[in-house]
This record gives structure tokens, sequence and C-alpha cells, in this order.
């Protein structure tokens, strides 16, 4: 059968055909490609329609774009989130992403937008803007630690824990964060008996010591007995501030009494009547223990939290750096000051 092609047989002609056919392929795939990205900004555009509202509290729409505003107007909305004008930063993060074209400058915009929508406490949009960022660049290990962060202050301790495995095969040490939910996850348990919890709670303070201070904590409110025979007598300045508000019913007079730290803290709280004969070497409680002694019963601790990661102070106690969001990290700092008077006075 001769061919319909004439002069198929020519190799100039086979290598014509072959260019032709790679052009066809190459525009067809340019053409395509064209498309996917034109919809791919479309559906982001869209995406970011939803978190656009009339809370923002800059009105962006008349705002002319140009390139050297990018980085000005980046730290503005990191300056604005530091002061805690989360709406003014959402504002700026939402106009910048909308209209920077640089795909790699858009997702750390977004991740940033989250960032500062899990700060401001709009957890189910840091949750979907982290999702998105994650759909584009699944290994972003910074983002799925704050996805688990999401997860774990809504309380979805399940899903935080599914954020882990992508972690152990981006090689990420998840021992301890394993062992934080696990905290979690029994004290928040409404189907475990006190026992069982308590049972559960010893175990994994033999498991993860860094968790002494949480451990006891929770251990006051389920069983002071228990809590009590628990309590590592070297570690009373981790859980000073637990022992000092603590309920005069909840004090256990026999371990205080033959322990010297804590005889100098209840006896400078007014529990106890009988001076210590010797100091504990907590200077705070030294001094309140010899000022009381001397007749000034005016004198008390005042406490602060310091996040040893990130250096912030904070004035109460967290279980996660509200700042950096780093677990195991608080260091309780106490002061002296005198005791403010106490009024009766009633909001009911």
């Amino acid at each position: 059968m001769e061919n319909f092609l004439p002069g198929y047989n020519d190799p100039l002609f086979s290598i014509l055909f072959i260019v032709v056919i790679s052009l066809i392929i190459s525009v067809a795939t340019y053409g395509w490609g064209l498309y996917k990205q034109q919809k791919e900004q479309g559906n982001l555009l869209k995406f970011l329609d939803k978190f656009d509202s009339a809370e923002c509290a800059l009105d962006t729409s008349d705002m002319p774009f140009e390139a050297h505003l990018l980085k000005p107007l980046s730290l503005l909305a990191k300056a604005f989130e530091n002061s805690g004008e989360y709406h003014k930063s959402i504002s700026i993060y939402l106009y910048l992403i909308k209209h920077l074209s640089n795909d790699q400058g858009k997702l750390e915009l977004m991740e940033r937008l989250g960032n500062t929508y899990l700060h401001a406490g709009f957890l189910e949009r840091a949750r979907s803007i982290y999702v998105e960022v994650l759909r584009k660049k699944p290994r972003n290990v910074t983002v799925l630690y704050e996805l688990g962060v999401v997860y774990e202050m809504m309380h979805q301790y399940d899903k935080a824990q599914e954020v882990i495995e992508p972690l152990e095969l981006l090689g990420e040490d998840t021992y301890d964060l394993k062992k934080f939910l696990e905290l979690l996850m029994i004290t928040s348990s409404k189907n475990t008996s006190i026992e069982e919890k308590i049972k559960k709670l010893k175990q994994l303070l033999k498991d993860e010591p860094t968790l002494y201070r949480q451990i006891i904590s929770v251990l006051l409110q389920l069983d002071t007995q228990i809590a009590w025979e628990t309590i590592d007598m070297e570690r009373i300045d981790e859980t000073l501030d637990i022992f000092w508000f603590l309920p005069n019913s909840q004090v256990d007079l026999d371990i205080i009494t033959s322990n010297n730290a804590l005889n100098t803290l209840y006896y400078a709280k007014g529990y106890l009547q009988k001076a210590p004969k010797q100091n504990c070497g907590i200077f705070s409680l030294d001094m309140l223990a010899i000022t009381r002694k001397g007749g000034f019963e005016e004198g008390e601790l005042l406490f602060s939290y310091l996040c040893k990661k990130c250096k912030q102070s904070f004035p109460v106690s967290f279980k996660r750096c509200p700042n950096c969001m780093a677990i195991n990290s608080v260091k309780v700092e106490e002061e002296i000051a005198k005791s403010s008077p106490k009024t009766n006075y009633s909001l009911l």
C-alpha cells in the first residue's frame, strides 16, 4: 500500500514532522500551564475573599500596589501584630497576598497571616490558612507544627496527633510533643475515671519528668493526698506558686513540717505559727519568714512566668508560651511585695 504522505521516506521530512509535533506539544503545555496558573490565582483570590470582611480595620481597596512597598508593609503588619492590633495586620497581609505575583512570596505571607489569626484567637481561620499553605507546600515543617497547635487549642487532640506522623517522616523529633499531647488527652478525657487518670499521670511523669509542674497541678485537683506523695522535694522552685496559692485545707502538715522549704513557705504564708529553725535557701521565702518573725505580716509573693525559649514574661502561667508556642518552657519567677488590703466588695 502506498503511503498517503508524499516524501515520507525523506529524512528531512521526518525531522520537520518531529519538530512540528514538538512545537504543538510545547504550545499546548504552555497554554495548559498558563490556564492552571490563572485558575489557581482565581481560586486563591476566592479563598482569600472569605477572610476579607468589615472586621479588617484598614481600607486597602483603593491603595495602589507597587513592588517596593512589599518590605515596608510587611514590617508594618508585623508591628501591628506585635502591638496586638491584629485586624490592621490582617488587612495588610490580605492586601499584599492579593497583589503579589511571586508564588513563594505569597506562601510566606499566608503563613504570617495564619500566625496572626492564631495569636488573635481566630483558630478556624488559622486552620484554613495553614491547610491551604500545606496543600501547595506539604513539606513545610513550621506550618505543620502550627497546624498542630491550632488543633490542640481547638481541643481536637486526635487531629493534633495526626500531624505528628508527617513531621516524623520529615525527620523531626516529636517525642516531647507526643508526651505533651498525651497529658492533654488524659486530663481532658470525660470517659476516664479519676483512679485511671491518676495511674496514667504517674506513669507519664516517670516517662517524661519535664511535665512535672503540669502533672502536679492536675493531681492536686484530682487527689490531694496522692499529689503530696508525688511531690519531688528537690523541685519545689518549679511549683512555688502552686504551693503558695494552695488553700489551707489542701496542705499536708506532716509533709510540710518535715521539709524546710515548705515549712518556710507556709510560715511566711501564715499557715504555720512556729518559725523555721534555719533558712531554706530560697531568698524570697527566707526574707518573708524573717520579716514575719520580726512582726511584719503584710508581705506576700507576686509571680511572673518567663518563657525560657523566647525570654518573654507573662503575668499568668502557661502550658505553651503565648508568644513562641514552646512547650515545657515556663520558668516561675517571684518577687516580694506588700499585700494589698482586702475588701468586701462584690459584683453581686
